[in-house]
């Protein structure tokens, strides 16, 4: 069975069909019991008729318990006391007939077992087969024992209202069983064909597709479903137009200096024999062009290192001893543009759990676009240990934000506004870098502009607690 619907249904069906089958077994047990205690009732009720009459006897006067036999002998008294379902027998204490009611014909109420005293209910059976209930109960007289009164109860009567009971109650129930079925085929109907109509949506959406959104208004689990669906296209359809936008720019990125070096190629081909001058420009053109095809390159490499930062391996490290050591690497370069470049730490050492070379290119990227683009001033990397996070910012007293561009500042292949793009190298991907390493750590990124001129670029990354167990590793 592999519809989902069916195996619903048959489910549904069979919980409640086994219910209904229990319910009416016990129905059928709980009449026939109540039956039997009716009847027990019945023939106690026939007994007490005959204990009242000895009681009366003895209330007036009949003290002769010869004559108290004779009366509860009576075949007039005992017709009396049996009825056309009950049956009236006495017995002397010896065990001998002394008798019994007209309806009993040939019948023959065994007596109690001899030294037996107590009282007791049987099931006899009639000549004819018919099942009896017998009460067997003593007779006394001022509190001693005189004879043995046998009251029998017919229970064919009984049978036959059970069997007609059971007749209607096997009929309620089969019908019972019946809707059951129906409704469970209805219900599962009703809790499958949603999903029938999502998944058939689903399939209908493809990645050329992908604007489709389900929308349903529902609020039960489908709904929520379909929602979650329906965010789920919401962040393909913006990873699809990142790719696809990354690719665009990728490609015109790559066609510039491609075209340079072909065109620096052609010139060395057809002059460089001639003319040292163009060769020598030439070589060069391609060999800047090349450079800067490599950092792209390794640029996109960083990029998909970092976006598969599930594989990277992390370990406790010293912020601040990679910040020096950044610092210090880029430090002549900063004082050949006359840019005082310093580092400031705050608060106590500040430990994160991260990979040692992704977060130095976090810090140098950070530290390379505030020198790109400050002519001079200052560039102020600070470290700031907060409650349970560490924030690196890059202060800088260069052309600042634009605030059209702050929140396309990470974008990949951004680089602002165009005049200044063309007039400053660089690849466009540095900022893109730092945005996947800090968020493969767990961290965020943010730039705004500095109200004194210049910008500032902020990345704030989870602490980690320092313990004498933890072998931190710096980078100096």
């Amino acid at each position: 069975m592999t519809s989902l619907r069916a195996r619903i249904a048959a489910s549904y069906a069979l919980l409640i069909i086994i219910i209904i089958a229990l319910g009416a077994i016990g129905i059928d047990v709980a009449f026939r019991s109540l039956l039997i205690e009716q009847a027990k009732a019945g023939v106690t009720a026939t007994y007490n008729d005959i204990a009242r009459t000895t009681a009366s006897s003895n209330v007036l006067g009949f003290y002769d318990p010869t004559n108290i036999l004779d009366v509860l002998a009576n075949k007039e008294q005992l017709d009396h006391w049996a009825s056309a379902t009950q049956y009236v027998q006495v017995d002397s204490m010896s065990g001998n007939p002394l008798g019994k009611s007209s309806n009993m014909g040939d019948l023959h109420l065994d007596s109690l077992p001899k030294g037996q005293n107590d009282d007791r209910f049987v099931f006899e059976r009639a000549l004819d087969g018919s099942p009896l209930l017998v009460l067997d109960r003593i007779v006394y007289q001022n509190g001693k024992p005189i004879a043995v009164a046998h009251v029998a109860e017919r229970l064919d009567i009984i049978d036959l209202e059970v069997r007609r009971a059971r007749t209607i109650l096997t009929g309620a129930a089969i019908a019972a069983m019946l809707a059951v079925v129906v409704a469970s085929i209805f219900i599962s109907g009703s809790a499958i064909d949603p999903i029938k109509r999502l998944t058939a949506a689903m399939e209908d959406i493809g990645s050329e597709r992908l604007e489709r959104r389900l929308r349903w208004r529902r609020t039960d689990e489908l709904g929520k479903l379909a929602a979650t669906f329906d965010a789920m296209l919401d962040r393909l359809q913006e990873a699809f137009a990142r790719e696809r936008q990354f690719i665009s720019d990728a490609s015109h990125e790559l066609k510039t200096p491609l075209t340079v070096i072909n065109a620096n190629a052609q010139l060395i081909r057809r002059w460089g024999d001639r003319d040292p001058a163009i060769r020598s420009e030439s070589l060069d053109a391609i060999a800047d062009e090349s450079r800067r095809l490599a950092e792209m390159v390794n640029g996109m490499l960083t990029l998909a290192k970092a976006d598969s930062g599930d594989q990277i391996p992390k370990e406790p490290l010293a912020i601040e001893a990679l910040v020096v050591d950044v610092v210090a690497h880029a430090y002549e370069r900063a004082r050949h543009k006359g840019i005082d470049l310093r580092a400031e730490f705050r608060g106590d050492r500040s430990l994160v759990l991260g990979d040692a070379a992704l977060l130095r290119q976090l810090v140098t990227n950070l530290i390379d676009n505030a020198l790109k683009f400050t002519e001079r001033g200052e560039v102020v990397v600070a470290v700031t240990r907060g409650d349970g996070s560490v924030r690196i910012e890059v202060r800088d007293t260069g052309i600042g934000i634009a605030p059209e561009h702050a929140d396309r500042l990470f974008d990949r292949f951004f680089r602002g506004d165009a005049s200044h793009s063309r007039a400053v190298e660089g690849t466009g991907l540095g900022l893109a870098i730092v945005r996947s390493i800090a968020r493969i750590h767990g961290g965020t990124v943010s730039a705004w502009p500095r109200p004194e001129g210049g910008s500032v670029f902020a990345v704030d990354l989870p602490g980690v607690r320092a313990q004498s167990k933890v072998t931190l590793t710096e980078n100096q």
